[in-house]
């Protein structure tokens, strides 16, 4: 008997417990998605909690809601060459990963979760979550979902990385259910994955993952456009286009709140720093803001690179923004953009098309605020992806049906 059903025959409603899988080594994608569905699926159950085991550096730095927490999982770092080294002192990678998936396997068994939702990768980093998925197989007692956001990559290249890690298999026999948090008429992940028939009928399409202010935080008095690069890993160039359009004109307007992202730091943060000391408070900065939300709810228009996260708050907050993807290592960000540009959502900078120069970005900037919004190409349809989720998973936890 487990501690849920021992509570239950006692009279208590039985808890609902998920628990969230984000192998996020660099940025902040994995940890804000799984954050954002940790507390849909628990706001208004007092039964449900949710734990996310996330390898994220800045998990941490994070307010997590009521009934939701985090497990930091120990910390590797993803080389130029697509490899990847250990954050911690004494082991190599290899032991890295064995000491992650013994703490994975452990916490499960200890949480004992209803559902468990993997973020993007089947097989988990380097396949550490393969022991507790045939764990849970074996049991029965879980109800597992692989959570894809609504661009993984370029078909070809995806493919070649699913057959590599054996994350078709994965897919096709150790989850109950596909969610792709996104539309299929924007887009399909899994175009040129050899998924069979059984699998696409477990795929559901939940729609974008809409965001809201969840903490207030200061913003402007004044008209002000929020520049973005996400975690700011890969956000120099971005960020320097940026100010270098504020520099050559005097007179570009609206102002400008930069958010540099925790991972954009040392002495490339020190010399923007000084740049935009020079600038007379034309452009503020600052490293990073959970808070983030608060700051594009009051912003007249969003200059930014293409992850999934920042496309959503672009969608929820029916701002006007202006796309720079970054191509490398994926096309994932393009891609999106490209796609989004051609729906009306978004504007992109595209280097081939228009060319990544201080004037394309001044022209964009002038333009931002008279842009058209998000919402006047459809966008408010979009975004169901919260409520959906919340209703597969209590589906799913109740023994709800397969569909």
């Amino acid at each position: 008997m487990t501690p849920q059903s021992a509570v239950s025959q006692r009279g208590t409603p039985p808890s609902r417990r998920v628990m969230f899988y984000s192998h996020d080594t660099f940025g902040l994608g994995h940890l804000r998605r799984s954050r954002a569905l940790a507390t849909a699926l628990t706001e208004g159950d007092d039964q449900a909690s949710a734990l996310i085991l996330t390898g994220s550096p800045v998990a941490g730095r994070f307010t997590f809601p009521e009934r939701v927490d985090h497990i930091r999982l120990p910390g590797v770092t993803k080389l130029p060459d697509g490899s990847y080294i250990s954050q911690t002192m004494g082991l190599d990678i290899d032991d890295t990963t064995s000491l992650r998936a013994g703490l994975i396997q452990s916490a499960v068994e200890r949480y004992e979760p209803d559902l468990l939702i993997v973020d993007k990768e089947p097989t988990g980093f380097r396949g550490e979550l393969m022991p507790t998925l045939e764990y849970m197989r074996m049991r029965g007692r879980t109800r597992v979902v692989l959570g894809l956001r609504d661009v993984l990559d370029e078909p070809e290249v995806l493919a070649t990385e699913w057959a590599r890690k054996g994350a078709v298999a994965a897919a096709e026999n150790l989850y109950d259910e596909i969610w792709v948090y996104g539309v299929r008429d924007v887009y399909d992940p899994t175009e040129g994955l050899p998924l069979s028939d059984g699998a696409r009928a477990r795929m559901h399409w939940t729609g974008y993952l809409r965001r809201q202010v969840t903490d207030e935080a200061e913003v402007p008095d004044t008209p002000y456009v929020l520049i973005t690069p996400g975690g700011g890993g890969d956000g120099a160039a971005m960020v320097s286009m940026v100010l270098s359009a504020y520099e050559q004109d005097p007179d570009l307007g609206p102002d400008a709140v930069l958010i540099y992202g925790p991972f954009l730091s040392g002495d490339v943060r020190d010399a923007f720093d000084a740049r935009v000391a020079k600038l007379g408070g034309r452009v503020t900065a600052q490293g990073f803001d959970s808070r983030i939300e608060a700051l594009f709810a009051g912003a007249v228009g969003v200059i930014c690179m293409g992850g999934y996260n920042t496309f959503c708050e672009v969608l929820s907050f029916d701002k006007p923004a202006v796309i720079l993807p970054r191509t490398k290592p994926r096309l994932e960000q393009w891609i999106r953009a490209s796609r989004a540009e051609e729906l009306g959502l978004v504007q992109m900078l595209d280097e081939d098309r228009d060319g990544l120069t201080t004037q394309s970005m001044i022209r964009a900037i002038r333009a931002l605020p008279a842009q058209p919004k998000p919402s006047q190409a459809g966008a408010d349809g979009l975004l169901d992806g919260l409520e959906v989720v919340v209703e597969r998973a209590r589906a799913l936890m109740q023994g709800g049906s397969r569909k």
